[in-house]
């Protein structure tokens, strides 16, 4: 990195701090502080809601996935427009007409105090791991740019976003976020469009697209019923749709993004606009992977993306090994790039079969090439990471982008980072405050209460630093987040929708149905991961909800019979 990607780097997450900081200075009740005084409008909304799910993860992962496996990971995100629709009719009048600061206060008015506290409490444990996963997710990006640990990095992330955070509350957040997504959306557009200007003259963006569907990356919708595929179609709109209702609509970290709102018309059209925007907006990031796919079918790229786990490679005993690895993969690189120019040139049909029969052959030893260096990484380093899938689009952008660029894009996923991570903290210091430390206290004036929020913010900023410290790699981080959130979030939403639709259900049975329930989906969990089952991790949603829901049913039915 060169000096002015420091200073666009620096000057712009400075200028988030002092901005958020700054413009919400004299916050002095509960309602201006976690509700940033209701009025926030429509758009303010939608980006801020926004902003929150796409976090620095976001812009990491999901290039990387796109790399690897095409554009079926888009597939996740199709429940999400079907759940903002049930989320506006549904949630979002019966919060505004509550008056909640937040989601499970209406479970005591319906339930009970323990269901409320549980509830709270299932959130908390989630989104307190997701929020250290987005501390240390752009830790990573930074570490192979600065070569400092990634403990250093951890803390330096998580205080930047304490500042603003513990200062202004839900208002901090909202305001910053605006700047942030769009520093965001001007960056990866820009990153795009640089990918196309560094193809080969002959290679415009249509036959840029041939090249990624002739290798199986443009194949987006998926309409099998296999358990093999993670991301199908139905996994989408099923597992999704749960997911997603479960994450908008029960999750603090989004129900105070739009319980802000001036109106419950803002809220429902500061939803409705992200609805719309987040599916092209996810579409959009993931054909920036596939471009940058594309990018290295022309050009050189190493057999593994991770630096760190690379360079250990080179200072072992297995360096000579990886050498002779290394020559293959030029050989393959180069006769890769003549015979894509090829491809997209020649105008014959059964020329381009027989080429593209060439370029999957060379694809695949390509393949095999990088798993023979994975299983040298390991020899070298039994602890060493060897997926890559994060490091994909950060190698790209650091060994092939101008100066200026390269401070642009990590500001990008910096930003992201910080937006995501400073709506988590308020809403874990938010639910904290609110659904465990109020109801166990004597009652208070209010300025204890921003008090008690601001303390509970810098104590969560502190355990999201040190769940980022002790983090490892998943097979990709998206995956892992969300892999997090299906765990949780089936049985939260099963405990509002009994308290939506099933009347006569009372506390106690949704209590121990929901204390049941958390159980048998973390043991499916295992189990899957232990390949006893084959269960992908969006069905965990769907089996989640239903499972509580149909306990508490027979537990209420079972109370109604003894009596």
């Amino acid at each position: 990195m060169q000096l002015l990607d420091w200073i666009i780097l620096g000057g712009t997450l400075l200028f988030i701090v002092l901005y958020g900081t700054y413009k919400t200075r004299g916050n002095k009740n509960v309602d201006d502080y976690l509700k940033g005084g209701n009025d926030a409008k429509w758009w303010t909304i939608g980006l801020s809601v926004m902003a929150t799910q796409a976090s620095a993860i976001t812009f990491l992962s999901t290039p990387g996935q796109a790399f690897h496996d095409g554009m079926g990971f888009v597939q996740f995100y199709f429940g999400l427009p079907i759940a903002m629709v049930i989320i506006c009719v549904v949630f979002i009048p019966l919060y505004h007409r509550l008056k909640v600061f937040t989601a499970y206060e209406f479970l005591e008015d319906r339930f009970d105090l323990k269901t409320r506290t549980l509830a709270a409490i299932l959130f908390l444990v989630q989104r307190g791991l997701a929020t250290g996963i987005t501390i240390f997710a752009p830790a990573i990006i930074l570490s192979a740019v600065l070569g400092w640990d990634l403990i250093t990095l951890n803390i330096i992330i998580g205080v930047l976003v304490i500042i603003y955070t513990v200062s202004g509350g839900t208002k901090a957040v909202s305001i910053t976020q605006k700047q942030q997504m769009g520093v965001i959306f001007f960056g990866m557009f820009l990153s795009f469009l640089i990918i196309l200007n560094y193809l080969p003259l002959d290679i415009s963006f249509s036959k840029a697209m041939d090249i990624a569907g002739a290798n199986g990356k443009m194949d987006v919708l998926d309409f099998s019923f296999s358990l093999d595929n993670r991301y199908t179609f139905w996994s989408g709109i099923i597992g999704g749709t749960f997911l997603m209702l479960s994450y908008f609509g029960t999750d603090q970290s989004q129900v105070q993004r739009y319980l802000s709102g001036k109106s419950v018309k803002e809220s429902q059209l500061g939803l409705m606009f992200n609805g719309l925007l987040k599916v092209p907006m996810q579409f959009f990031i993931l054909l920036v992977g596939v471009m940058v796919f594309v990018f290295y079918q022309f050009n050189a790229s190493p057999l593994n993306f991770n630096p760190a786990a690379i360079e250990d490679l080179k200072n072992s005993e297995y360096a000579s090994e990886f050498k002779v690895l290394e020559d293959e993969k030029l050989l393959i690189d180069n006769e890769l790039a003549e015979k894509q120019i090829s491809f997209a040139t020649i105008e014959s049909e059964s020329e381009k079969e027989l080429l593209l029969t060439d370029i999957r052959a060379l694809n695949t030893s390509d393949l095999k090439l990088r798993e023979q260096t994975k299983e040298l990484i390991l020899k070298a380093n039994p602890d060493a990471e060897t997926n890559d899938k994060d490091y994909v689009f950060i190698h790209f952008i650091l060994t092939n982008l101008p100066r200026g660029i390269i401070g642009l894009l990590l500001a990008v996923i910096l930003s992201a980072a910080m937006s995501s991570t400073a709506s988590e903290l308020n809403a874990l210091a938010s639910t904290t405050a609110m659904d465990l430390y109020k109801r166990n206290v004597a009652v208070k004036e209010d300025k204890h209460y921003v008090t008690a929020s601001k303390w509970f913010t810098l104590l969560w900023g502190v355990i999201a630093i040190s769940i980022a410290c002790v983090a490892n790699l998943f097979d990709n981080l998206i995956q892992l987040v969300n892999i997090i959130g299906s765990i949780f979030y089936g049985n939260i939403l099963g405990i509002f929708l009994l308290a939506f639709f099933f009347k006569y259900v009372k506390g106690n049975a949704v209590f121990v149905a929901a204390l049941i329930n958390q159980v048998f989906v973390i043991s499916l969990y295992l189990l899957n991961e232990y390949e006893y089952i084959n269960l992908p991790y969006l069905w965990l949603n769907f089996v989640g909800c239903l499972s509580v829901i149909l306990l508490a049913l027979f537990i209420q039915k079972i109370k109604r019979d003894k009596i």
